[in-house]
């Protein structure tokens, strides 16, 4: 009996990832076929592909506010995190310490535990049971040992919005630059540098229609890193490592198009989240969700249902043509405990049920309906 693949009836996992925008693949197509020179070589070929890159790097650079040259692409939103943080801390002349919160991505956090075990400080900031950081607390925490303050724009699992203008005005003429992880905001929040007030930006092309494996790191002029991967000298020695051409032409053309679409999606999207946990509430009105009411992103839902345990319903929605997840998908493997919920207070139980439902850039308004009809089947079976 032949393999075949089993394509979900609805597909609310956009957080993790999400399928490629036709604008991306259009893009991308050249350079997956006929066009395959390595941009940092000298003939024509090469030319062609370093000016694809280039072309690119400007695209990127306007929609976020930056000049071309101080655009970096990466191998991933990760990598773009590590670079920003260890990047600046470890800065010829500026070696220092981390200012961040405790809800941020395992990307910003292990990278600043590195640095704390290298000798840089580090100082992690608690949140509220929205998971929302004081911007006074984090400049209290700022001294003169301070290298970069990091704080993520939206949370990638449960969509809490995070002051950072507020944060970066607070900091503004202290010397301390700002960084922030984009990569779930972007979806749905203008995200350039003015947009959000700080020094250095994150996004992940994956997130907004963009093929996987290329991030992206927007700077203020000035900014000085130190790289993390070492080789080549690409990227103007900050990042090393043939350039992945068709990934980065794919970037560009993605975020160009969230951008473009951003309105319509948040009308979609809106739409079909709003349906979503009204008919889930009639259905099941013991859900609890997360941060109702606070400032979210439109396309996260999160909540739980008592006495159903995440796994075991996502498992059941896998079976009935429904993809979810139970928070980050950066974790290898099974569901792992959660350090964002256990940071805003939920206990340990409460925690194994909270499910993550994401709307993306294809989510029709009526698939909100549907999700709630396959949940409470679920919740009905496993009842």
């Amino acid at each position: 009996m032949p393999l075949g693949i089993l394509v979900p009836v609805l597909y609310l996992d956009h957080a993790a990832t999400t399928p490629l925008r036709p604008e991306a693949a259009a893009a991308m197509a050249p350079f997956l076929g006929g066009e395959f020179g390595n941009p940092s070589g000298m003939h024509a070929v090469a030319r062609r592909a370093k000016n694809a890159i280039e072309d690119a790097r400007d695209r990127v650079a306007g929609v976020l506010g930056a000049r071309a040259l101080d655009v970096v692409f990466t191998g991933a939103g990760t990598e773009s995190d590590n670079l920003a943080v260890a990047g600046v801390a470890l800065a010829e002349g500026r070696r220092g310490g981390v200012v961040t919160t405790a809800t941020e991505h395992e990307a910003v956090l292990a990278t600043a535990r590195h640095l704390e075990r290298l000798g840089c400080p580090l100082t992690v900031v608690p949140v509220d049971g929205h998971g929302v950081v004081d911007p006074a607390r984090v400049a209290a925490a700022v001294d003169a040992g301070t290298a970069v303050v990091s704080v993520m724009a939206a949370n990638n699992e449960t969509g809490a919005v995070q002051p950072v203008a507020a944060i970066a005005a607070a900091l503004a003429g202290r010397g301390v630059p700002v960084h922030s992880d984009a990569v779930q905001a972007a979806v749905s929040r203008p995200c350039s540098l003015d947009d959000l007030g700080v020094d250095l930006l994150t996004l992940s092309a994956h997130k907004l229609g963009g093929p996987q494996g290329v991030g992206i790191l927007a700077m203020r002029p000035g900014i000085t890193l130190a790289p993390v991967i070492h080789g080549g000298g690409q990227e103007l020695g900050r990042r090393s490592g043939t350039h992945n051409v068709a990934g980065i032409v794919g970037a560009a053309a993605a975020l160009e198009a969230a951008v473009t679409d951003r309105k319509r999606l948040i009308d979609d999207v809106g739409a079909a989240r709003h349906r979503f946990e009204v008919d889930l509430t009639r259905a099941v009105p013991d859900v609890v969700f997360t941060i109702a009411g606070a400032d979210r992103l439109v396309q996260h839902s999160h909540w739980r249902i008592p006495g159903i345990d995440a796994e075991t319903l996502l498992v059941r929605l896998d079976g009935i043509g429904l993809a979810a997840s139970a928070g980050s998908a950066c974790h290898s493997g099974a569901i792992a405990a959660s350090h964002v919920l256990a940071a805003m207070g939920l206990a340990p139980a409460d925690a194994a049920g909270c499910v993550r439902f994401t709307f993306g850039w294809d989510t029709r308004p009526e698939d909100g309906t549907t999700a709630a009809g396959l949940v409470a089947a679920a919740v009905g079976g496993l009842r």
